[in-house]
């Protein structure tokens, strides 16, 4: 139909992760047709409500990677949100290695130009490791909208990432993703 829209939301093990469901409802309200994608670690560490995200989003939470022979699960996607996005997920993409489902799918929307945005969420003490702020920089020149640092979200203390999750800001990961470009059909 015209003017629909796929995102795909990736979401990984961290504390905000419990309430992606507002990201999803929030997405749907606007028109989105959204795919939910967790990490393994979200997934089995029940950091996700897998019912309350497929309720909202209308579709199967997905993690693992299809099976030889199973056809797509998802449409393509328009844009990608990657919310709350993990030290060692962040690390990893920016590494180029794919060891999860959710790694893939991030791996291959460089390569296929789809808007990209992540939202992260890690401490002070993860972020003063050098490979968190080299692999930063290493995903914005790979075009990825990362919205990290003063203005838009900073490292929290150690042990108060608890204190930061009511605070999270979910509104500004969806507008970024909506204002970026659709990408060529």
């Amino acid at each position: 139909m015209p003017g629909h829209r796929v995102l795909y939301i990736i979401i990984c093990a961290a504390g905000p992760a419990a309430q992606a469901v507002r990201l999803v409802t929030a997405a749907t309200e606007r028109g989105w047709d959204v795919c939910v994608i967790a990490t393994p670690a979200a997934v089995e560490g029940d950091f996700i409500d897998v019912p309350a995200l497929e309720a909202a989003s209308g579709r199967p939470v997905r993690s693992g990677w299809r099976r030889a022979g199973e056809q797509k699960r998802n449409p393509p996607a328009d844009a990608v949100i990657v919310a709350p996005m993990t030290m060692n997920t962040a690390n990893k993409w920016a590494a180029g290695i794919t060891d999860t489902y959710a790694l893939g799918v991030l791996a291959e929307a460089v390569g296929l130009g789809i808007p990209v945005v992540a939202l992260s969420f890690w401490s002070t003490a993860l972020d003063a490791h050098p490979a968190t702020r080299r692999s930063v920089e290493v995903l914005r020149g790979t075009g990825i909208r990362v919205l990290y640092g003063e203005g838009e979200w900073t490292p929290h203390a150690p042990g108060t990432g608890g204190l930061q999750m009511a605070a999270y800001p979910w509104h500004i990961v969806l507008e970024a993703a909506e204002s970026a470009p659709t990408p060529h059909a």
